[in-house]
């Protein structure tokens, strides 16, 4: 397996024109042509396009002894309310952040009434006092 590799003669001069970033005119990609002829193949869909085609696909649920159907989604999202609901404080602490993000974008795009109310958000900031180590609570008074 032999490589063609032109050898120059003792008394031709090197190009000038080739050194860094400038390699010899014949390796070079001749116009029209791609350096990647094969190119990412066609329907191939990146990451994004995928989690949310993913997040839109339909599960059947069974809520209160009936049948629903959701989107993933929303599964997802019944299932996070659900862990705040039953005490867990991390799933809390992120609801009650998304809850303000969500807030926030929907008070950008047009002034609505708020997700929650301030008497509810006073209750969950009280919750979530209640459920801090006393050692946190001395360092913030």
């Amino acid at each position: 397996m032999k490589k063609n590799i032109k050898q120059h003669d003792d008394h031709s001069k090197p190009d000038p024109s080739v050194g860094y970033g400038k390699p010899p005119k014949d390796t070079r990609f001749k116009p029209g042509i791609s350096g990647n002829p094969q190119g990412r193949p066609k329907g191939s869909r990146n990451v994004a396009a995928v989690f949310a085609k993913t997040l839109r696909e339909k599960v059947v649920i069974n809520e209160q002894g009936q049948r629903k159907t959701i989107t993933k989604l929303e599964a997802a999202v019944k299932q996070f309310v659900n862990q705040a609901a039953s005490g867990n404080l991390r799933a809390l602490q992120m609801l009650v952040t998304f809850a303000r993000e969500a807030e926030t974008r929907e008070n950008l795009s047009s002034p609505t009434e708020s997700i929650i109310g301030e008497v509810d958000q006073r209750v969950i900031e009280g919750i979530l006092r209640r459920f801090q180590p006393p050692s946190q609570l001395e360092g913030e008074e």
